[in-house]
């Protein structure tokens, strides 16, 4: 049994940054990640201060050489499979088969994209078909852009598109379920709307340059932003008890502290608003706030 002061599962942008404060904290801390970052196709990094257009894998390279100088952190390769509370903590147990007993737990998982079964669209995801304007829409503005989307969901986003482009095309893939008024807005604007079904997306190592549809006909584009749905991966969450909200993520108050006692969580798997700076500013809160109450307990 290896015992710690703290687990984090997740080595990402939001469990490093936990990391960081806890090993200036003089935690123990052991870090689990599985290398597979949700945005590993990603070329590039926006909308970060002093790190804007860096490649997020130079900065979570980065990230883990900073973090490891702190001789009480440490990084493995590894899953955590099940969580439990036990006494004075909880009890994980790895992939790899090892048993870890930490009195906190940070779930920085991040998140699942259940992306949609047309060709080309994974392979363009976090390239040319985009979930963000924020992170990336400045590098596409003015061009040829999509938006993938229906109802109030579809309205919403091609107008908060339409402030990158003025060329812009929304994809219902399929009848449209827009009201009149939403319609006659869009295209008083100028967006045009397609509901032709979608059969694929056409690509040169994941830039976009068509969106073929089902009827033969395809329209050039250079860019797509959607909105995919999206599961929290594994369980740990379920078996720790936490909650989650009405839209699937980890239920966490201001200071990223969970519904049960002890288990923080951080990143991409708490909130939509899916951003490197937004997961290092949690990540390094939930650090702060654990050390506060590791001191508060033992400190009596």
């Amino acid at each position: 049994m290896q015992e710690f002061d703290v687990l984090i599962i997740g080595g990402s942008y939001a469990g490093l940054s936990a990391a960081m404060s806890l090993g200036r904290a003089r935690r123990r801390t052991l870090i689990l990640d599985t290398g597979w970052p949700c945005n590993r196709q990603t070329p590039h990094s926006h909308n970060f201060l002093t790190q804007d257009g860096a490649m997020p894998a130079a900065l979570r390279t980065q990230a883990i050489e900073q973090v490891l100088h702190y001789p009480t952190i440490e990084l493995r390769a590894d899953e955590a499979l099940s969580a439990v509370p036990t006494e004075g903590g909880f009890l994980i147990q790895t992939a790899a088969g090892t048993s870890i007993k930490a009195q906190k737990v940070v779930l920085a998982t991040g998140i699942v994209d259940l992306l949609p079964a047309l060709p080309g669209f994974a392979e363009c995801w976090g390239i040319s078909v985009l979930h963000c304007p924020y992170c990336h829409g400045y590098e596409v503005a003015d061009q040829r852009l999509g938006v993938l989307g229906n109802g109030d969901m579809g309205f919403d986003f091609a107008r908060l598109i339409h402030n990158w482009s003025r060329q812009l095309t929304l994809f219902t893939n399929g009848p449209a379920t827009l009201t009149h008024e939403q319609q006659a807005t869009l295209a008083r604007h100028g967006i045009a709307l397609v509901e032709t079904a979608i059969s694929g997306l056409t690509h040169e190592q994941g830039q976009l340059r068509a969106v073929q549809l089902a009827d033969g006909t395809s329209q050039p584009l250079d860019a797509v932003f959607a909105r995919v749905p999206f599961q929290l991966p594994g369980t740990l969450a379920q078996q720790l008890g936490c909650a989650l909200t009405e839209m699937g993520y980890v239920q966490v108050d201001d200071f990223q502290r969970t519904s049960v006692p002890g288990v923080f969580a951080a990143g991409d798997n708490t909130t939509p608003m899916r951003a490197l700076a937004a997961a290092v500013a949690a990540g390094s809160k939930a650090g702060a706030l654990i050390n506060k109450e590791l001191i508060e307990e033992r400190f009596r």
